[in-house]
């Protein structure tokens, strides 16, 4: 039986997101409206989501259990790992993740494949920081990754 991919946007107290999901995994979340593939209703495993991000913006969760699954290449797929385990209130450099999985030149593609993340907050590519310790890049941009990193440092 295919899965029936669905969306719905919430608010949150950081403006609206869009979460996705293919019936059973998380499958994508983005920052502010969006028209995705599938139906534009909410399912039971979105609301959970939703809810679930409601709780960390609160800094009562630190970590989010749910089902996820991202579409990318095998290397992007190495780093979103190693950005999963990255703990609640820290932050790691490009070149940490790089050697973290092994590749110790691919800054730049680490950085890629943050940039790529489908499900940022959920796989957390807002604890990554330039080496000098300045943050670059991200999906939402600079002030909401900010937002998070001061977010975590006052729940840690």
């Amino acid at each position: 039986m295919p899965s029936e991919r669905t969306y719905f946007v919430y608010p949150t107290p950081m403006g609206r997101i869009t979460i996705a999901s293919d019936g059973a995994h998380i499958t994508q979340l983005v920052f502010g409206p969006a028209e995705l593939e599938g139906a534009c209703t909410p399912t039971a495993l979105t609301n959970d989501a939703a809810n679930q991000v409601q709780e960390y913006l609160a800094g009562k969760r630190k970590h989010f259990d749910l089902p996820l699954k991202a579409s990318g290449t095998d290397f992007q797929k190495r780093v979103w790992s190693a950005l999963e385990k990255i703990p609640y209130g820290q932050t790691r450099t490009y070149q940490e993740i790089a050697c973290a999985i092994d590749a110790p030149r691919a800054m730049r593609a680490v950085g890629g494949a943050n940039n790529k993340n489908p499900l940022p907050l959920l796989v957390p590519c807002h604890r990554v920081i330039g080496k000098n310790g300045d943050l670059v890049g991200y999906a939402a941009g600079l002030k909401i990754k900010q937002f998070l990193l001061d977010l975590e440092a006052r729940n840690s």
